[in-house]
């Protein structure tokens, strides 16, 4: 079957209103962090944010799929020295919208170089939060274990009795474990923090995904001809790996010369023009 990668030239808030609802199995995306990427995006003041990215939330809770996933990658900006609130107070007020807040998962940047403040030291991860429509969601699990890994081989070469039942934690948090489940295993299940590189190459966009990050998500969120978003697509990254996974795609951006890039880069299907109001001629099952 045919895969579809469809472009849009526009303000996401308004091309958001002509996707049809319940459509959209999976987003993914980064949009401009407060005061950030002013050059691009025009920069959005921290006091402003949630305001600002409220109305799109809105538009997709409609487009995405009861059973489909949002995953929203942002980052909280640190001002004379405090971390602002914004992210959190997005969360909050997302949730009052009508948005589960299921999961975050933490990027681990392992190519971060080291670097201080007077009052703290360098980031080197970035939020990925995940919001749902319904407790109940596509997941595909398996798709992204990994090996079990080197511990493996002393961890389960003399076990313990208390290693061979389900031993509750001593802390009192409720939870148990049998480490003799793990024997003969070759996979395991990753936890939620990602290890992986930033983008080095050149993608003439200053905060261009890696491609393994739209890449694990689209494997535990998605199979194969289900619709992939990202709505402030920048350089094209989701785009290019939903395609090269046999996902449908939409992409977004304000900025006509991500619009050319991403344009010339993956081929896409149709392109539309939002500004000269070229209809979305394109229904989604």
């Amino acid at each position: 079957m045919e895969i579809n990668t469809d472009i849009y030239l526009g303000d996401s808030k308004e091309v958001l209103k002509i996707l049809p609802s319940n459509s959209i199995d999976l987003i993914v995306t980064s949009p401009p962090y407060a005061d950030q990427r002013k050059n691009t995006y025009g920069g959005i003041h921290p006091n402003n944010y949630v305001d600002w990215f409220l109305p799109i939330s809105n538009e997709l809770l409609r487009v995405l799929n009861p059973t489909g996933t949002f995953i929203l990658n942002i980052k909280e900006k640190v001002v004379g020295g405090e971390r602002s609130t914004y992210v959190l107070e997005l969360v909050l007020s997302m949730r009052k919208q009508g948005w589960l807040w299921t999961e975050e998962f933490i990027w681990h940047k392992k190519n971060s170089y080291p670097g201080k403040w007077p009052n703290r030291f360098r980031d080197s991860w970035e939020r990925l939060l995940q919001f749902n429509k319904e407790k109940k969601f596509n997941m595909y699990q398996e798709e992204v274990m990994v090996p079990m890994g080197d511990w493996a081989k002393s961890r389960l070469k003399k076990l313990s009795d208390t290693d061979k039942v389900r031993d509750n934690s001593r802390v009192g948090s409720g939870f148990g474990k049998n480490i003799s489940n793990w024997i003969d295993r070759d996979m395991a299940f990753p936890t939620n923090v990602l290890h992986l590189a930033t983008e080095c190459n050149n993608k003439n966009h200053s905060a261009a995904f890696p491609e393994e990050l739209p890449e694990w998500f689209i494997k535990l969120f998605t199979k194969e001809q289900d619709w992939v978003l990202d709505p402030f697509m920048g350089s094209g990254t989701t785009l290019h790996v939903a395609k090269k996974m046999r996902r449908n795609s939409i992409g977004i951006d304000i900025v006509p010369e991500y619009y050319d890039m991403v344009s010339k880069q993956i081929e896409p299907t149709e392109m539309y023009l939002f500004e000269e109001k070229i209809k979305y001629g394109k229904s989604k099952s």
